[in-house]
């Protein structure tokens, strides 16, 4: 996918209240390789399990190196780096990484199928009684991710052990019963589905609702007993002669991709996206070229207070207007004679028209209290 200046503006914009959230959270934030020597995929298992998924290794210097389908085997490396504690656990890290999976040509769709996409990924490192506690956090930060991007209507699915799993029947009823303990404590409706969970673990599966009633899959959320075991990871308990044990490992994902969410976004605003997140939330619109100097410094005193600007002109008024309605900015200020003489702005909103004549100091406060508060219109 090709990120245009528009929709950069945009990711730039979730990628930071993304960040924000997860720091604030409790979790480290990780930058990992896109390659990796293919003996690292054979350990993890995704050779054996994924590799028709897998884009060709490359060789190099003697070395065959793979694009990485997925994030997971980094963070366990950071995990492995050194000798860890119970005393360490939980351990909660995170990343926007990119990865590549060799999709079919014929399974490709726009921005919701693509070969090479950035999972907002996380991972979690915990203890078996820390199972619950941890989930419900994801859960907490999956209403509160959604909800500020205006879906707050979400359909749960828990899916269970299936015929043929890894680890104890010991741990998957401690893990199943950690699950519904989270969902219930978030007061979250959900379905179960018997047997539907993957071989390494229970998982929990979220869709959100669109404007017009469509569900799309985005959060999941997964505990895995076989990557830790595959890894050697370990830590040292706070039993009696500190024996070591195998942390449970929680794979989490908000969004699910990047990509993904963005064309959800598109579709669920029909591109009229609320003013915290519109790639251009102002325009000035000038009534003639010799006002364009006055707009420009406008432009630049809200862009230094960290607003998205921009300033428009060489055409009548009224087709700037139009022309900036149909790209459906948040908020149009017409600049002319008066407005310079008096330091005011025409204001009209996408939302609802005609909005009358304002200081452009009264401006910029209205529109920054805005999207101070996340909110869809000034």
């Amino acid at each position: 996918m090709l990120w245009h200046p528009d929709g950069a503006a945009v990711r730039r914009i979730i990628e930071n209240y993304w960040t924000d959230v997860h720091v604030a959270a409790g979790y480290s934030l990780l930058y990992t390789p896109h390659v990796a020597r293919k003996d690292l995929w054979k350990t993890s298992g995704h050779l054996d399990f994924y590799g028709e998924n897998m884009f060709q290794a490359m060789k190099v210097e003697g070395d065959e190196y793979q694009l990485r389908p997925m994030n997971c085997p980094f963070h366990i490396a950071v995990y492995a780096k050194k000798q860890r504690s119970y005393r360490d656990l939980p351990m909660r890290v995170c990343e926007l990484g990119t990865v590549y999976r060799y999709e079919r040509s014929g399974t490709m769709h726009g921005l919701f199928r693509v070969r090479g996409f950035t999972q907002d990924d996380g991972h979690v490192f915990c203890l078996p009684e820390q199972i619950a506690p941890e989930i419900e956090n994801v859960l907490e930060l999956v209403q509160q991710i959604m909800g500020a991007f205006g879906f707050v209507d979400l359909e749960v699915n828990l899916s269970t052990r299936p015929e043929k799993a890894v680890g104890s029947d010991e741990i998957w009823a401690t893990a199943e019963s950690a699950l519904v303990a989270a969902l219930r404590a978030r007061s979250l409706d959900f379905k179960v589905d018997e047997g539907g969970g993957a071989f390494y673990g229970p998982k929990i599966d979220v869709k959100v609702k669109d404007a017009l009633g469509r569900k799309w899959q985005c959060s999941t959320i997964q505990l895995d007993f076989n990557l830790p075991e595959r890894f050697g990871l370990e830590y040292v308990s706070s039993e009696v002669g500190a024996a070591r044990r195998r942390p449970i490992m929680i794979h989490r994902a908000i969004f699910g991709s990047l990509e993904r969410f963005f064309g959800i976004l598109v579709e669920n605003y029909a591109g009229a996206f609320p003013l915290w997140l519109a790639p251009v939330q102002v325009r000035l619109l000038c009534v003639a070229e010799p006002f364009r100097e006055h707009a420009e410094a406008l432009a630049a005193r809200y862009r230094a207070a960290g607003l998205r600007v921009r300033v428009e002109s060489g055409e009548r008024i009224a087709k700037l207007i139009r022309s900036a309605e149909k790209a459906k900015t948040p908020v149009m200020c017409v600049v002319g004679e008066k407005e310079v003489a008096e330091d005011s702005l025409a204001v009209r909103t996408y939302a609802g028209g005609d909005a009358g004549s304002m200081g452009s100091a009264e401006v910029l406060e209205r529109v920054l209290e805005a999207v101070g508060e996340r909110r869809a219109e000034f």
